[in-house]
C-alpha cells in the first residue's frame, strides 16, 4: 500500500504505510494444521512456565536465588512468545496480513527487548551456579535477596533504552519498494531486506548490539562454566560430582538452544541469510526454545519434580 502521507517512523522518507506478513501462507494447505501445531505449543509455553511460576513461589523448598531467576526467566518467556505466536495465529487464520509501521515497530521493540533480557537472565543463572559451587560458603552471603533483586531488576531493564533507539534508527530507512515482509514476524533481517537505499551502518550496528546482548553474555556463561566444570572435577565423591552437575546442566541446555539458534541467526554474514533458514531459525528460537525450557527444567530437576508432586494433591483438592 502506498501513500504520500508521511509517518515520523519512516523519517519522512518512506512512501509505504504498512507492511504484509507472508508468514506460511506459500503452503495454504498446511495453514491449518500449522496453526493446530502452533496453539498445542503456545498452549504447552504458557502452561509450563506458569506452572513453574507457581511452584516456585509457593513451595517453602524453593526459595532460593536459583529458583528466583527461574521464575523470572519463565515470566520473560511468557511475555516473549506472547510477541510473536498470538499474531502468527490470527494471520493463519485471516487473508489480510497487513501490519502497519507502528505495529511492526512496536512488535520488533518488545521482541528484543524480551530477547534481550532473557540473554542476562541466563547470564545472572549462571553467575549464581558459579557462586553456589565455587563460592559455596561465601553464598548465603554473596547472593542475597537485595542482590537477587538488583540482578533481576537489571536483566529486566537493561535493553530498555538501546533498543528505543536500535528500533527507532531502523524504521527511519528509506522503505521505496515491496512491502512484502517474507517472515511471520518484524525481526530485523527480513524488514532491512525490503529497506532501499545503503544499509551497511544499520547492518554494522545490528552487529555490534549482537555482540553486546548476546556474544558477551554467551562467552560470560561459558566462562562461568569452565570455572565450575573445574571445579566440580576436584570434588572428592563421586556423589557430590554428580549432584553438582545435575543443578547445571539443565541451564546449559537451555543456553545452548538459545544462544545457538540467536547467535546463527544474527551474527551469520548477510550473504548467507536465505528466507526459509531464517523463517526456520527464527520458529526455533521464538517458539520451540521457550517450548523445550519448562520440560528441561521440570524433567530434569529433581527439586521442581518433588514440590510439583508435593503440591499437586493439594490444587487437586482445591
Amino acid at each position: 500500500m502506498e501513500s504520500t502521507g508521511q509517518n515520523p517512523l519512516q523519517a519522512n522518507h518512506t512512501t509505504l504505510m504498512d507492511f504484509i506478513l507472508v508468514g506460511f501462507s506459500d503452503v495454504p494447505n498446511l495453514r491449518g494444521l500449522l496453526f493446530g501445531v502452533f496453539l498445542i505449543i503456545y498452549v504447552i509455553i504458557l502452561m509450563g512456565n506458569s506452572l513453574i511460576i507457581i511452584i516456585t513461589k509457593v513451595n517453602p523448598s524453593l526459595q532460593t536465588p536459583m529458583y528466583f531467576f527461574l521464575g523470572n526467566l519463565s515470566s520473560l518467556e511468557i511475555c516473549y512468545v506472547s510477541v510473536t505466536v498470538p499474531r502468527l495465529l490470527t494471520d493463519l487464520c485471516r487473508q489480510n496480513r497487513n501490519i502497519s509501521f507502528l505495529a511492526c515497530a512496536t512488535q520488533m521493540y518488545f521482541f528484543l527487548i524480551f530477547g534481550a533480557s532473557e540473554c542476562f537472565i541466563l547470564t545472572a543463572m549462571a553467575y549464581d551456579r558459579y557462586v553456589a559451587i565455587c563460592n559455596p560458603l561465601l553464598y548465603p552471603l554473596i547472593m542475597n535477596n537485595r542482590l537477587c533483586i538488583q540482578l533481576a531488576t537489571g536483566c529486566w531493564i537493561t535493553g530498555i533504552p538501546v533498543h528505543i533507539g536500535f528500533t527507532y534508527l531502523i524504521f527511519s530507512l528509506h522503505f521505496c519498494g515491496s512491502n512484502k515482509l517474507n517472515h511471520f514476524f518484524c525481526d530485523i533481517p527480513p524488514v532491512l531486506k525490503l529497506a532501499c537505499g545503503d544499509t551497511f551502518m544499520i547492518e554494522m550496528l545490528v552487529y555490534e548490539v549482537a555482540v553486546l546482548v548476546v556474544t558477551i553474555p554467551f562467552l560470560l556463561i561459558l566462562a562461568s562454566y569452565v570455572k565450575i566444570i573445574s571445579t566440580i572435577l576436584k570434588l572428592p565423591s563421586a556423589a557430590g560430582r554428580a549432584k553438582a552437575f545435575s543443578t547445571c546442566s539443565s541451564h546449559l541446555m537451555v543456553v545452548a538452544l538459545f544462544f545457538g539458534s540467536g547467535i546463527i541467526t544474527y551474527l551469520r554474514p548477510k550473504s548467507s541469510h536465505s528466507t526459509g533458514m531464517d523463517k526456520f531459525l527464527s520458529l526455533f528460537y521464538t517458539i520451540v526454545t521457550p517450548m523445550f525450557n519448562p520440560i528441561i527444567y521440570c524433567l530434569r530437576n529433581k527439586e521442581v519434580m518433588v514440590a510439583f508432586k508435593k503440591s499437586l494433591p493439594k490444587w487437586i483438592v482445591l
